[in-house]
């Protein structure tokens, strides 16, 4: 199978894992909110965020180790794969007792990270805490048996494997919730599910690939497991400064503001991350095949291919950006109430970076493909570094609002120098062609942007619906109408609806 029937595929098992666990999502985000307090709702999305910066023990390494296995996987050298399958089994046996350990130093500092907590008590706050402890440490028992299954671009075993589980997981607690309104029942039914999952992952993919399992396993050569570690450096450097970019938010909303205000958040971004769900399994789904075709292909062949999916990000982003300026809120509204709604200049800002960070997210999947770690390791700090300093002395400030400033700005910063060093390593091209790509995609979208917004105010006058999905399905037909229409004629425009309409001919 090519690389791309295996991206279709990839692709086809990604929405529809997207579809059932975004219905999933919705229904069990209802009923948590009907029979649960706001205050829990702002600490499970408070707790899901402190974990997400516990992962930063995770340094890079699983990415550097994907890297290094595109190519024994292409060869199908099993004895290589192997010796690398061993280094990183080791490798997460000792995260996982850094993520506990560092987890767990982190309790004495609970209270001090949740601002307003209710009527829940410090007891019950920890035990909340252990629980996604436990979940988040024994993850890494098993997650790194998925990085053979992703090299061989098999994203989708992994896809539908997390489905299952969240769709039986969110059955399972929605049941809890409706019979038992008890948070301690809420988390141990998908802490028990998961549990469940780890270990028949583990056995089945053990079968999939017995050579796993066997003792005879050559150790890396000190060359090769010094390129691993040397690109797992660099990683250290955009491992913590991504973390201190993208993982901080909601601790500083319930540090500084009300630990409630991150579950209204949390019901934002809830809507966002469903959407982005369908948009990214496309971008991820595509990963390892850039890492096949670098492995295989000419730079001539690789930029192609680059631009091409470059150019859709561009557009599905850009459409999606404008959607949900115009709809995002209007959605909330109708779904929980207008107790739930945020300001417009928080709402704005946070799809901003939505929009620029969709600007990088080719830019990043092929970095990360092309294992282009070393050349702007520094760059994530200084990133992760301007973030901090700005949102918490404009949370202080404005409220709410100062916490996206810093994340736009320091967003932007990759959207400038991402470009220059990709073009530069992987191509021996020059970047201003993707500044001007950039400045036209901008340029539509915010005059599209305009003009929506003139339609929205009489549409959305009296909010329903009806009138929601007019606006909607009048937003898709113009946008994309539009789109084609200027960018039509383009040799990227071309091969898109050459290999879709290939696909439907066959």
């Amino acid at each position: 199978m090519g690389r791309v029937k295996y991206a279709a595929k990839n692709i086809a098992w990604g929405y529809i894992g997207s579809i059932a666990t975004a219905i999933m999502g919705f229904v069990l985000k209802q009923v948590f909110i009907a029979h649960l307090d706001a205050t829990l709702l702002g600490v499970n999305g408070l707790y899901t965020g402190i974990l997400s910066l516990l992962n930063m023990a995770e340094l890079g390494i699983g990415t550097a180790l994907n890297f290094s296995l595109y190519a024994p996987v292409a060869r199908g050298d099993t004895q290589k794969i192997k010796s690398y399958m061993q280094m990183y089994r080791k490798a997460y046996y000792a995260i996982a007792l850094v993520v506990a350990g560092i987890g767990l130093a982190l309790v004495p500092f609970l209270r001090v990270f949740i601002k307003k907590p209710g009527n829940n008590t410090l007891r019950d706050l920890t035990l909340y805490y252990f629980i996604f402890l436990f979940n988040t440490v024994s993850s890494y028992f098993v997650a790194y048996k998925y990085s053979l299954v992703n090299a061989e671009q098999k994203n989708y075993i992994q896809t539908n494997i997390n489905t299952a589980t969240k769709i039986v997981s969110e059955a399972l607690q929605i049941a809890v919730l409706i019979f038992t309104e008890n948070f301690y029942c809420y988390l141990l039914a998908d802490c028990v599910v998961q549990l469940i999952q780890k270990f028949w992952v583990n056995s089945y993919l053990n079968r999939r690939y017995p050579y796993l399992t066997e003792k005879d396993v050559v150790p890396l050569s000190k060359e090769e497991s010094g390129e691993v570690w040397k690109k797992t450096g660099a990683l250290v450097w955009h491992k913590i400064g991504d973390v201190a970019r993208l993982q901080t938010d909601s601790l500083i909303i319930s540090s500084f503001i009300e630990v409630t205000v991150v579950g209204v958040v949390d019901n934002y971004n809830l809507v966002i991350s469903t959407v982005s769900s369908f948009v990214n399994t496309i971008f991820n789904s595509v990963i390892s095949g850039f890492g096949n075709l670098i492995a295989t292909e000419s730079k001539q062949k690789q930029y192609d291919m680059f631009c091409i999916y470059r150019f859709f990000a561009c557009w599905i982003y850009g459409f999606s950006a404008v959607a949900f300026y115009i709809l995002l809120t209007p959605l909330v509204r109708l779904w929980l109430g207008d107790a739930w709604i945020l300001s417009a200049a928080s709402v704005n800002l946070i799809l901003l970076d939505y929009y620029f960070k969709g600007e990088r997210v080719v830019l990043s999947n092929y970095k990360t493909a092309a294992g282009v770690f070393e050349p702007d390791k520094y760059l994530a700090v200084i990133q992760g570094a301007v973030n901090l300093v700005l949102s918490i002395w404009l949370v202080l400030k404005i409220g709410l609002p100062g916490v996206y400033i810093g994340t736009v700005i320091s967003g932007l910063i990759a959207n400038v120098t991402k470009p220059i060093i990709i073009y530069h390593v992987c191509f021996d091209q020059k970047s201003w062609h993707y500044f001007l790509d950039s400045a036209k995609h901008l340029a539509y979208s915010a005059l599209m942007l305009v003009l929506m917004e003139a339609a929205g105010r009489r549409v959305l006058t009296h909010l329903s619906l009806g009138s929601f999905l007019g606006m909607a399905l009048l937003i898709t037909a113009a946008y994309n109408a539009g789109f084609v229409l200027l960018f039509g004629r383009t040799k990227e425009f071309r091969y898109l609806r050459g290999m879709i309409a290939g696909r439907f001919g066959k």
